[in-house]
């Protein structure tokens, strides 16, 4: 048996330049695991199988763990089989890549199960075709992320703040996220990750310059998600944004005891959670 723990992500900044001739966005982002994790177990078996704590995870056909096992599978000409049990904790349609960890999680430990050994750039295009966010979770660190959210700049990102994020309770469709915007055409002369690193010390300053574009419309159809945003701010947050296409919603604080005291008012009417400073996720 092998287990894995797949943590969530946010995006600090998510900048959408243009629409591409395959139908995908280029976009710009840093991606941030923050300390939320499913919880998965793999054993070998004679055929794909998944069983989640989740009642309302799409069935093997479509679930993303069982993709990418059959995909891996056909790739590699790999002829066993994968149970998988998959306890849920990262709230579904979040914006925190929930989905996209968990198939990453899965694509290394049966990597590792079927004694394959492949290394993680060789799992990268794989991880690529099952969705655009999937290849950041074949490693540990954070990314700045181009391209359609695939190509990839890992780099060590200590913030030294506490995050609070936040899940409204609201879903909200990529698609439809998608087809409301409007496109930045012009990219940041500073990356996103230099932006982060520079200014790290003055988070209030990030507010300036990093900015996610899918919050104007968002923001509009799901006023309740921008009063989250606002009662972070106000609660003490010195940046708050709402991550990807939403709905989940993430400030930083200074101090410990602020911190912990927003989570213990917002946990009574959402799932809440908090992140220490300088975190590194562990397997």
């Amino acid at each position: 048996m092998i287990i894995k723990n797949a943590y969530a992500k946010i995006n600090i900044g998510l900048r959408i330049l243009r629409k591409r001739p395959d139908g995908y966005h280029d976009l710009e982002t840093v991606f941030h695991r923050v300390n939320v994790k499913d919880e998965l177990k793999f054993e070998e078996a004679k055929l794909v199988t998944v069983n989640s704590s989740h009642p309302h995870l799409p069935n093997e056909r479509y679930n993303l763990c069982a993709r990418a096992a059959m995909l891996y599978k056909r790739h590699f000409g790999v002829k066993k089989g994968v149970s998988i049990s998959l306890k849920k904790n990262i709230p579904i349609g979040a914006g925190l890549g929930g989905g996209s960890a968990d198939a990453a999680a899965t694509l290394l430990a049966i990597n590792e199960l079927w004694n394959q050994n492949y290394s993680a750039e060789e799992l990268l295009p794989l991880a690529a075709t099952l969705g655009s966010d999937i290849p950041f979770f074949l490693k540990n660190e954070s990314a700045y992320a181009t391209g359609r959210g695939e190509e990839l700049l890992y780099f060590k990102l200590d913030i030294p703040y506490w995050i609070v994020v936040v899940y409204p309770n609201v879903h909200v469709s990529t698609p439809w996220a998608y087809s409301q915007l409007k496109v930045n055409s012009e990219k940041l002369k500073v990356g996103l990750n230099n932006i982060l690193l520079q200014h790290i010390n003055e988070p209030k300053s990030w507010s300036q310059t990093i900015q996610n574009d899918f919050e104007e419309n968002v923001f509009a159809h799901h006023p309740f998600i921008a009063e989250v945003k606002l009662n972070l701010i106000e609660s003490g947050a010195v940046f708050a944004q709402m991550s990807g296409s939403g709905s989940s919603v993430y400030g930083m604080f200074y101090e410990e005891e602020t911190a912990k005291r927003v989570v213990e008012e917002m946990k009574v009417n959402f799932p809440v959670f908090l992140t220490p400073p300088n975190f590194h996720p562990e397997n």
